[in-house]
Formats: C-alpha cells, structure tokens, sequence
C-alpha cells in the first residue's frame, strides 16, 4: 500500500526530486497525462526524463525511456535505482515496454512509484516483470 512516511533515505528523496522536476517539462498534449522518471547511475549521477507525445500516437515516448536513454547516452552502464512519478488516483507502474528496457538496462533495481499527493511504494523491477525476456534466451 502506498504510505505517506518519509522515504527510506536521502538518496530516494534526490531521485524523487529530479523526477519531479522532469515532469515538469513533460510534452502531454493529447492525454494530458504528464510522467517524470529519474535513474541514479553506478557513480551516483542521476538522469532525469519526461514523456513526450506525438500526434502519431506511436511516436510517443515514455519518460523512463527517456531518462534511460539519456543516461546510457551520457555514458552510464549501471544503475542502482529508479523513479517514476505522476499525477493520478493510482501510483503509476511503468508500461509492458519500459518494463522490459529497465530489466534489459538495469537488472533487479529497486523503484519508486510515487505521486504528487507524497504517496509512495518501492517494488522491484523482477516484481514488475515476472519471467523478464533478456539475452540470456538468445544464446
């Protein structure tokens, strides 16, 4: 269940915060429905992204993808946990295709759902996609 208790620490409250801030750039022109997500690097830097709609609806991208992407553009290779944050009645979990880039690029990391009331949860990302596909199949 969400909760309104502080975060476990300071570095959950930085990630939450650059998050938060990324939302604010989201491009939600279509649904209106603005996300901001933030990834925390092995050597502690943080990325943030915000979603970005199309009217070619499946140009559309999520912000946990952008935050990865930026990250992994700037050179980072592991991540030790990541945030999402929206405005809605329900903590927000990423979509199927976030899902599989975070297991994909990050592994088992912790995640924060949060929202703009301060209800939180932390799950997994193996919580989030049971049986993940990766390169180990392919081999």
């Amino acid at each position: 269940m969400p909760t309104q208790v502080a975060l476990p620490d300071a570095g959950w409250r930085e990630l939450l915060d650059c998050a938060l801030g990324a939302r604010q750039r989201a491009r939600a022109p279509f649904s209106y429905f603005q996300v901001g997500a933030a990834v925390c690097a092995s050597d502690g830097r943080l990325f943030g992204g915000c979603n970005i709609e199309n009217a070619s609806y499946g140009l559309t991208v999520c912000a946990e993808r952008v935050a990865l992407w930026k990250a992994l553009s700037e050179g980072a290779a592991g991540f030790t946990r990541l945030a999402v944050v929206a405005d809605s009645p329900q903590l927000t979990p990423p979509c199927g295709a976030c899902r599989q880039l975070i297991w994909e690029f990050c592994g088992e990391i912790p995640l924060l759902l949060a929202d703009l009331q301060g209800r939180w949860e932390l799950a997994s990302s193996r919580e989030l996609l049971p049986r993940a596909f990766d390169a180990g199949f392919l081999t």
